[in-house]
């Protein structure tokens, strides 16, 4: 993924960040537990989009996540974070994740995170149902 033409079209849910000073880590770079808090900005946007954060029933939960760092993110810099649902599971689904730099002009990393629904109630498995299923394609069609 090279270009913002191609980020945009794996990405169709996006936010726009700026890199603050205080993202950067003693070696003058943008620590790494950092990307991982740009990806949980654009998920909670994307919960939103879903009404997952105010669903009356299902809570979503991190299960798994990963990072593979590209290229080091510096301030000043604006990052564009997306993400987009890539499958859909009984219990959950997995997101794909992208920063985009706007000073470098390239993807600065990509990742991945796995949900797992879970039933306030009872605590147990949720599962993804139609409406759901529905909400998650017409967000892909951005």
């Amino acid at each position: 993924m090279r270009t913002r033409e191609e980020f945009d079209q794996a990405f169709p849910t996006q936010i726009t960040l700026p890199v603050q000073w205080g993202d950067m880590d003693a070696f003058g770079h943008v620590n790494n537990v950092m990307y991982f808090r740009y990806f949980e900005s654009v998920r909670l946007a994307y919960f939103e989009s879903l009404e997952l954060m105010s669903h009356k029933h299902l809570a979503p939960i991190l299960a798994e996540t990963q990072c593979k760092f590209r290229r080091p993110l510096f301030y000043p810099d604006q990052i564009t974070v997306g993400t987009a649902v890539t499958e859909i599971h009984e219990y959950g689904f997995m997101m794909q994740y992208g920063i985009f730099s706007k000073q470098q002009q390239t993807a600065a990393s990509l990742g991945s995170g796995r949900i797992v629904l879970i039933d306030k109630a009872t605590g147990a498995k949720g599962v993804v149902d139609d409406v759901m299923k529905q909400r998650i394609e017409d967000l892909a069609k951005k």
